[in-house]
């Protein structure tokens, strides 16, 4: 199967000599600005870009989701596309200036830790307007909306799957870089296992994280594989069997390490986050549980198209279990094996937040 990253340089050829020099110049420290090379004739002047962090767009988790909600408005809407992939954070303000000196109406950036550099550019750029998903700011900015994810309470159902689906009694989670986008997942979790040991009066045990002490384990960035299998490999040693790493391409690390567990006979399971791994990490879906999802996509197209009809707006979008804006993903292959009262708890319970019966806290959750 061709890369996402192939199919991205390939399309973008044709529209490369859309980018300014100086945007070229700019960019020197990472990626070229590339144009999604999809405009037609009568296509809308408007152009929508996108700066991934370190993890590119094919990381198979937030930033190729985010991608895609950009490449679907390009379709959909008719609009222009460049994207910049950072290859390291100095990237970072380079990569915007770039976007900006190449006529982009709104920039998205992907990441809390664009968080910083966004500001800076949006200061500098008054008449631009961008958009950062997963950050928000203690003090609004005018011409940045933040897109923003309540990920504790999807992470929260799965928890209680992993705790009503192991059949070791003890199942883990790990993180990349210890950040609230990152932690919130981890709690969500956490709390998820606790509620399920409650109500059943089990004593599952949950390795990588202590949601009370807000301490874990940690790969320290989002890129080494190798540092992700090797964590795994040590849960597994510890006896978990189910692991949900939060940590973008360092997941696969630990996808890594489960195959080789299942390939000498273990019962392993992986949960994925961001996006629906069975979709997006296809390698993994053999042991693919579930995922907890963040549907970024859907969420860029529309902030797209609401800047594209004037109605550009820097109240922040939440995404909670409510508004479909975080889910528990489809079982898909582990249907069967899910057993039907588990189900049906989990909907209960996924009712329940959304009714407010039951408070899914985390201190990383959204304030807006």
């Amino acid at each position: 199967m061709t890369s996402l990253r192939a199919r991205i340089k390939r399309g973008s050829m044709a529209g490369l000599a859309t980018v300014s020099a100086s945007a070229l110049l700019l960019t020197a420290c990472g990626a070229a600005p590339e144009s999604g090379g999809g405009s037609t004739a009568g296509a809308s002047d408007y152009t929508g870009c996108i700066v991934s962090d370190s993890g590119g767009f094919d990381d198979q988790s937030f930033n190729q989701s985010s991608y895609e909600g950009l490449k679907k408005a390009e379709k959909d809407l008719g609009i222009k596309v460049n994207q910049v992939e950072s290859k390291t954070n100095n990237d970072f303000e380079p990569n915007l200036r770039a976007m900006v000196t190449a006529g982009c109406n709104l920039t998205v950036t992907v990441g809390f830790l664009l968080g910083d550099a966004t500001k800076a550019q949006a200061a500098a750029n008054p008449d631009s307007h961008f958009a950062i998903i997963d950050f928000g700011y203690d003090t609004p900015i005018s011409n940045v909306k933040p897109i923003i994810y309540d990920t504790a309470q999807a992470a929260f159902l799965a928890g209680y799957l992993a705790a009503g689906s192991t059949k070791t009694g003890t199942v883990a989670t790990f993180g990349g870089i210890k950040i609230p986008t990152v932690t919130i997942f981890m709690d969500g979790y956490a709390d998820g296992v606790k509620y399920y040991n409650e109500k059943k009066g089990k004593n599952v045990k949950l390795l990588g994280w202590n949601k009370d002490a807000q301490d874990g384990s940690f790969t320290g960035d989002f890129e080494k594989q190798d540092v992700g299998k090797q964590l795994t490999q040590n849960f597994l040693d510890q006896g978990a069997d189910i692991v949900m790493p939060v940590a973008g391409p360092v997941g696969k690390g630990a996808g890594a390490a489960l195959k080789e567990a299942k390939d000498a006979g273990k019962d392993v399971k992986l949960i994925w986050v961001d996006s629906d791994g069975f979709l997006t990490a296809p390698d993994y879906k053999d042991i693919m549980l579930s995922s907890v999802m963040k549907q970024m996509g859907e969420a860029v197209e529309t902030v797209v198209k609401e800047d594209k009809e004037g109605k550009f707006s820097n109240t922040p979008y939440v995404g909670t279990l409510a508004n479909d804006g975080v889910q528990l993903a489809p079982f898909h292959d582990f249907d069967s094996q899910v057993p039907a009262d588990l189900k049906s708890e989990l909907d209960q319970i996924k009712k329940d937040i959304v009714d407010g019966k039951l408070k899914v806290e985390s201190a990383a959750s959204p304030k807006a």
